[in-house]
């Protein structure tokens, strides 16, 4: 997966340029693009507090479309690729060796030293989006977003392997799971875990770095949410020309 970083990771000859086509996409909403990281478009800094309002899915602040409302944020400058989180979510959730629910992109860039090259890494999975291109491509309603929490979950029974979702998913946060001959992804370790009173994530719990934060949005007293809504916050989504308003929100630090 770690092959995925340059197609993922959209190069450009200027860092400090995002395409006319994710610009327009960005005023659209109603957002402030005020540049972007590793190399591409691919994270857009959003640091004003009423497009981050309208960035984490609600019209006004700490209203949110379900209850509770899951999302997660990563540090993008603390990941040392130990793959802890990989492990913890192999083991939680059965996941054969073929496949992954999260993977770790790595790339190499200079350093303070023009001479020296140093390696970033990047954690993905499924980012929940509140506009998921896959429940709108599914044939069967295999994939859908749960009504209560928003999660997009897989419906094992109803999937054709057809793989649409796959091709639509903008993270390559999917894969077919030829046991189950049923699509599989991150759910936020809803069936594991969240539904069986557990709290956090399995790869929140297992990070070393404490990369990973989880928590419910719509709950103004979790971390989550205060991290979230600092004033002087910056935040940063992957693929935001997408426009798939993702629940996974990357923060520097």
């Amino acid at each position: 997966m770690k092959g995925l970083m340059n197609t993922l990771l959209i190069k450009s000859g200027n860092p400090g340029q995002i395409s006319l086509a994710e610009r327009r996409r960005f005023l659209r909403f109603g957002f402030k693009v005020t540049g972007v990281i590793l190399g591409g478009s691919v994270l857009s800094l959003v640091p004003t507090q009423k497009p981050r309002c309208e960035l984490l899915g609600a019209s006004v602040v700490g209203t949110y479309p379900y209850q509770p409302h899951y999302a997660m944020i990563i540090y993008k400058d603390r990941c040392i690729d130990c793959e802890r989180c990989i492990e913890a979510c192999t083991q939680t959730n059965s996941v054969p060796a073929y496949g992954y629910r999260n993977t770790i992109l790595s790339r190499k860039k200079k350093g303070i030293a023009a001479s020296k090259m140093i390696r970033e890494f990047l954690p993905v999975l499924c980012n929940q989006c509140n506009r998921p291109p896959c429940v709108r491509v599914c044939p069967t309603k295999a994939t859908y977003k749960d009504k209560e929490n928003g999660i997009v979950m897989v419906n094992e029974s109803l999937c054709i392997g057809c793989k649409a979702c796959m091709t639509s998913c903008p993270y390559y946060a999917r894969y077919y799971n030829r046991e189950t001959q049923a699509v599989d992804k991150c759910d936020f370790c809803y069936r594991k875990r969240l539904q069986h009173g557990e709290t956090n994530t399995a790869c929140a719990e297992a990070c070393p770095a404490n990369v990973v934060i989880f928590g419910d949005l719509s709950d103004q007293k979790s971390d989550l949410y205060k991290l979230l809504h600092k004033p002087d916050q910056t935040i940063q989504v992957l693929r935001p020309g997408a426009g798939t308003m993702p629940n996974v929100f990357y923060l520097p630090g």
